[in-house]
Parts: C-alpha cells; sequence; structure tokens
C-alpha cells in the first residue's frame, strides 16, 4: 500500500469519527457556538483538501478540528 492511500485511509477513518463524535456533541454558551462553528469548518476544509488530492491539509484539519473538540470539553463549552 502506497503512502498516499494510508494516508487516505486515516483521513477516512478519523472523518467519520469525527463525524460521530460532533452528531453527540453540544454547545453549552455562546462561545462553544463559536468553537462548534469552527470545528464544522475545518471538517468542510478537510473535505475539500482531500477532494483536490492535498492529503496533508486534509488530515491537518481534521487533528484542528479534534483539537478545537477536545479543548471545548475541556473548558466545558461543549458537551
Amino acid at each position: 500500500m502506497t503512502l498516499d492511500a494510508e494516508l487516505i485511509e486515516e483521513i477516512k477513518k478519523w472523518s467519520a469519527k469525527l463525524d460521530g463524535a460532533l452528531s453527540m456533541a453540544r454547545a453549552q454558551s455562546e462561545q462553544g457556538k463559536g468553537m462548534f462553528f469552527n470545528i464544522k469548518a475545518y471538517r468542510r476544509d478537510s473535505e475539500h483538501f482531500l477532494k483536490q488530492g492535498y492529503l496533508i491539509k486534509s488530515f491537518e484539519c481534521l487533528i484542528w478540528a479534534w483539537s478545537l473538540l477536545d479543548i471545548g470539553k475541556e473548558l466545558k463549552q461543549l458537551e
């Protein structure tokens, strides 16, 4: 399996996990709503970059989305 193929598999796997986590997440404040908006934006950007063949950028967007989700939960802005 090529490196690109492996990266595409990882992007798809983590995108699906993120989608599942987002379906259960809820904003707890206005700040949480802003964080949720940005998480979804990074998720959309990841999909865009994947379609364009920019695999590293796509994966980076997922990392940022997960980071914001974790931070939002830690700060109790997201549930």
